[in-house]
């Protein structure tokens, strides 16, 4: 991270003391993140966002009175979102909300830093855009991707997924991952139709990489990304021509 970055302003929201204490004292342990606060409910968490400049929460869903996505259904502009719960039934419509990443209970410090990562990253580009960003194929091979300062060559047999990160695309690839000032339209416009399609708002799928599909999702190396209600009759009948 540039020096001239500060560490992400953190909010933790749980209602557990001990998970509350748990996800504080990983942040403290990440140097690129500062705890800015906690609060016990997504009641006491919404008036903290209302008046603190926060960048980053990670958020329970189970609370009483008011539940994490509850919370996020009520923000006009949320800042980086990172839920943490007990039960992966949620999944689906946490990427509704175009949350980052979804951790599920008990945690551990390698995966809430992958998840941190991923927020550092789309802060980072979101502090610094570039004008993009994904060229006009010449071919159906390859494309070009700004990322920061540089054009990045990637094969779009290598890709696996793109996923939406706000006013950025999070470019999945055999060997990176990229985060581009792009739009979701943009990768549909450039990317090959053949190849991909979209399966969800927040998530062009290649059809190659697709492994199996289970309960409306498809996975792809172990990710389960979901299958939008409004994309399934489109999904389904590109998997079976495929």
């Amino acid at each position: 991270m540039a020096e001239t970055v500060p560490p992400l302003r953190c909010l933790v929201v749980d209602d557990d003391p001990l998970a509350l204490q748990i996800v504080e004292n990983c942040v403290a342990t990440t140097p690129f993140l500062v705890h800015a606060g906690s609060c016990s409910s997504a009641i006491a968490a919404a008036e903290v966002l209302r008046t603190e400049p926060i960048d980053l929460v990670f958020l329970d869903v189970e609370m009483p009175l008011m539940s994490g996505l509850d919370l996020l259904r009520t923000l006009q502009h949320p800042p980086l979102v990172i839920l943490i719960t007990s039960s992966k039934s949620y999944a689906v419509e946490a990427f509704e909300h175009e949350v980052l990443d979804y951790v599920v209970k008990p945690i551990s410090y390698a995966r809430f830093l992958q998840a941190a990562q991923k927020a550092l990253a789309a802060h980072e580009a979101h502090l610094n855009p570039a004008l993009d960003a994904i060229a006009a194929p010449t071919n159906t091979q390859f494309t070009f991707v700004k990322v920061d300062s540089k054009l990045l060559k990637v094969l779009f047999d290598e890709v696996r997924y793109v996923e939406a990160l706000g006013d950025y695309v999070h470019i999945v690839t055999a060997k990176s991952k990229l985060i581009v000032y792009s739009t979701m339209r943009a990768v549909e416009e450039k990317f090959p139709a053949s190849l991909f399609v979209r399966v969800h708002r927040s998530f062009i799928v290649n059809l190659k990489r697709v492994q199996t599909i289970e309960d409306n999702t498809v996975v792809i190396d172990e990710k389960h990304i979901p299958i939008g209600q409004t994309y399934q009759r489109e999904v389904f009948q590109r998997l079976n021509k495929f």
